[in-house]
């Protein structure tokens, strides 16, 4: 009789799973094919002990390099963490940008062109084992469309809406992250639900499969991986799509459970519209995003959290460390 699978193991049988933690000790576990981390992700890991000696190396690399030390240490920081994550998984670890950036297309530019450098000076190519994380604004869009004509890859990050998907696809991207449970806490939040309905009725859920069956209809190459899930059955309401990205906390909870994992996403879905191309340029971008709330919102909403946490790591670096 043949062994029964964890709902973890079914699920990578179509989906490459993706740790969403900066925590190294927990990626060794899960074994997952690629990682992601974020501001906030970084900020909680800095705090642990085991993780203090990477900062302390940060910081004295910086002060060698005779510039502006916090900003020198924050990036050296980021990719200490990006190549000892690259030690643990096969495939490509997500570096986010400083979200204060996200305005700043020649700016996010040269932050990746910095950052290439410093993974290089670590024997890293970037080009191969990094996604650089932008934020789905306009001018984000803009940086990664220049950035990946140069062949440096990018996951475009707090994307809410298919007016981002769609641009992302149509610049290039080689991947984009849907952010599931906070597009779905914006709908509770703003219809006053004491619960999320269910999946196939859940917003965060319904947004990503539009943007799945869009990028097959259009034959777009853009990886898809949701990311931001509130709940194991989120994350089994996508099961199929290219990746997803998942937290610790849920990939403990798939693996206690051996129930089956039917796979949802699989080509275009026929039971639905096809969807319609979607003209691609600025005012159009931007007049989509203004008819979405929701999107408006979340999007700056996460911006400005990522950028809050961003300042927490450099409040420790300088009140801890002594910058």
């Amino acid at each position: 009789m043949a062994a029964q699978t964890n709902q973890m193991e079914q699920l990578a049988e179509f989906t490459e799973i993706v740790a969403d933690t900066g925590e190294i000790d927990l990626i060794k576990e899960y074994k997952p094919l690629d990682a992601t981390t974020n501001p906030s992700l970084l900020f909680k890991a800095a705090q642990l002990d085991e993780y203090k000696p990477l900062v302390q190396q940060a910081i004295d690399w910086a002060k060698e390099r005779n510039g502006n030390l916090l900003e020198d240490a924050m990036d050296k920081l980021a990719v200490s963490f990006g190549a000892e994550i690259t030690k643990a998984v096969s495939g490509v670890v997500s570096t986010e940008i400083d979200a204060r950036l996200s305005f700043d297309t020649s700016g996010t530019i040269a932050k990746c062109h910095k950052l290439i450098k410093m993974y290089k000076e670590v024997g890293i190519d970037a080009r191969e084992r990094v996604l650089f994380k932008i934020a789905s604004t306009w001018e984000g869009l803009q940086a990664m469309k220049a950035l990946e004509a140069e062949g440096i890859r990018c996951n475009m990050t707090l994307l809410f809406d298919i007016w981002q998907a769609a641009t992302a696809a149509e610049y290039g991207a080689f991947l984009i992250s849907p952010f599931v449970g906070r597009i779905s806490d914006w709908y509770k939040k703003h219809n006053g639900w004491d619960a999320l309905p269910h999946v196939d009725e859940d917003p965060g859920i319904l947004s990503v499969r539009n943007i799945y069956n869009y990028y097959k209809t259009h034959g777009a190459k853009t990886v898809v991986m949701g990311a931001s899930f509130r709940s194991k059955a989120q994350v089994l309401a996508l099961a199929g799509c290219d990746k997803l990205t998942i937290a610790p906390k849920l990939l403990k909870l798939m693996k206690e459970s051996n129930d089956k994992v039917p796979k949802i996403l699989d080509g275009i879905n026929k039971s639905v519209e096809a969807p319609a191309k979607l003209e691609i340029n600025e005012s159009n971008f931007r007049w989509g995003m203004n008819e979405s709330p929701m999107a408006t919102e979340k999007l700056a909403e996460g911006i400005r959290k990522f950028a809050v946490d961003t300042v927490k790591l450099e409040t420790i670096l300088k009140e801890q460390y002594g910058i």
